[in-house]
């Protein structure tokens, strides 16, 4: 048992949001074979009362507030300095001397990073070090650039491109860094030759055990239906498109074939333009206590992701609880699962309207690719069979250290 330096950009519990699952298991699974020092940022005031959670699972627990609106004016300190916004949103001298302190009295074997904020803490330590880049996240910027006007489109651009010289930097510094699939991989890759020893697809899983069928639970909806819900956090802007754009160009067409459906939108934090989407027929729930109601008693779950990269935990949760899904291609192709079988995927209105429309027309089907979506997730997407690679990692980086 070694002991392992954590750095998270964001508290890793409860495990309600797509990073914080992720960030969540990978830190059980640590936990399970090596004492874990945790370094992380609370940038939502309800979770603080998780950090005994945190401290039951860790040797120690360094938690720092973050401000969002203090944090971007110091992000703003990058325009001067030539480095990516989020470096200095994330900096923070108390986290520095957490971790320095760490170093000087434990015996730290290793440093594990998630995300590319929070490898400045750990780049210049004397330790092996593994980092979770979960997505190419310069890319991401680079998509909002496309889609905003001046000047949010120069800021988004700048963005994507000093991030992906921060991401190559990183890359060449770890021992191995990941993404989470293979395409995405591919996409760094193209935009950074010569490192394909030095980055690895790593996967999410999800909780089948959690995330399973509850005949019994009461529904949360009223009305006959059909039901449509999207899940996810509401102030995340992929998210706010998603559900913008569903609800103004698919949603009238499916209420033309079925006056009664529903759309809800399942998620905390809702910004002004979701909450102005509410109306009898779209539904805004806010936070709720349990997405899995909404999930068991849903007809369909949708995630039309324009924007968004990589394999999105909110269509594995579904699929395990044997929802069928109509998600975007982008995202339903990373999963892997067949269309049409497991899961449908859809890129215009025309096609989700498509999609829907098999689907609610045949229960038998809904019940059929339901079923086929529990069976492709315990197949295929197991944490501890995709977490196994950070154990050999860490024993080859630590020379068996670990």
């Amino acid at each position: 048992m070694a002991n392992i330096l954590y750095l998270v950009h964001r508290l890793p519990y409860p495990p309600n949001k797509g990073d914080k699952v992720r960030s969540w298991h990978l830190l059980k699974h640590l936990a399970q074979r090596h004492r874990v020092f945790l370094g992380t940022f609370v940038d939502d005031p309800e979770d603080w009362q998780y950090l005994d959670k945190l401290r039951g699972v860790c040797a120690d627990v360094c938690a720092l507030p973050l401000n969002p609106k203090l944090g971007k004016l110091r992000s703003l300190k990058g325009l001067f300095s030539g480095e990516p916004l989020g470096l200095p949103y994330y900096r923070d001298a108390a986290m520095s001397a957490w971790v320095q302190r760490c170093l000087k009295e434990q015996d730290l074997a290793a440093s594990i990073v998630f995300s590319s904020t929070m490898a400045q803490y750990a780049m210049d330590l004397p330790l092996p070090m593994l980092v979770d880049l979960i997505d190419v996240d310069s890319q991401k910027w680079v998509g909002y650039a496309r889609a905003r006007r001046w000047p949010m489109s120069w800021v988004y651009g700048r963005e994507g491109r000093t991030l992906l010289d921060y991401e190559r930097r990183i890359v060449a510094a770890a021992r191995m860094s990941y993404l989470v699939t293979e395409p995405e991989r591919q996409l760094f890759l193209g935009l950074a030759p010569g490192m394909d020893d030095k980055i690895q697809a790593l996967c999410n899983g999800v909780d089948s055990d959690f995330f399973q069928s509850q005949q019994d639970s009461p529904s949360p909806f009223s009305g006959a239906g059909p039901h449509l819900v999207f899940t996810g956090a509401m102030d995340y802007w992929p998210n706010v498109d998603a559900v913008s754009w569903f609800a103004e160009a698919v949603l009238p067409s499916v209420l033309q074939r079925h006056p009664q459906a529903q759309f809800h939108i399942v998620g905390r934090s809702p910004t002004p333009a979701v909450q102005a989407l509410a109306s009898p027929q779209v539904r805004v729930t806010g936070t709720v206590p349990d997405v899995r109601p909404y999930l068991q008693h849903a007809d369909a779950v949708v995630a039309p992701l324009r924007l968004a990269r990589g394999v999105q935990n909110k269509v594995l949760e579904a699929m395990s609880m044997c929802k069928p899904v109509v998600s975007a291609r982008g995202c339903a192709q990373v999963i892997g699962a067949l269309h049409g079988e497991a899961l449908y995927e859809a890129e215009t209105a025309e096609e989700y309207l498509a999609a829907l429309e098999t689907l609610l027309a045949d229960r038998e089907q809904l019940l059929r690719v339901g079923q086929a979506a529990r069976r492709y997730v315990l197949d295929h997407y197991s944490w501890d069979a995709h977490l196994s690679a950070i154990d050999g990692a860490l024993s080859r980086a630590t020379g068996g250290a670990c």
